[in-house]
């Protein structure tokens, strides 16, 4: 009986796999909002120079 109710209590186990996997989805969300960034950055970019080219 005190092995069930101290098992019960050991929640250590439980917070490390919790916070890897909020750490995982803080991961993913700025992979995903980086490469999101990165093409509307670069199309920007490329929109600029094809201004300047044709200004030139």
């Amino acid at each position: 009986m005190k092995f069930l109710t101290k098992l019960r209590r050991n929640e250590e186990g439980a917070t490390a796999i919790e916070y890897g996997l909020i750490a995982a989805l803080i991961a993913v969300a700025a992979i995903t909002a980086m490469s999101t960034l990165g093409s509307n950055l670069g199309a920007t970019f490329n929109k600029v120079s094809g201004n300047l080219t044709a200004a030139g």
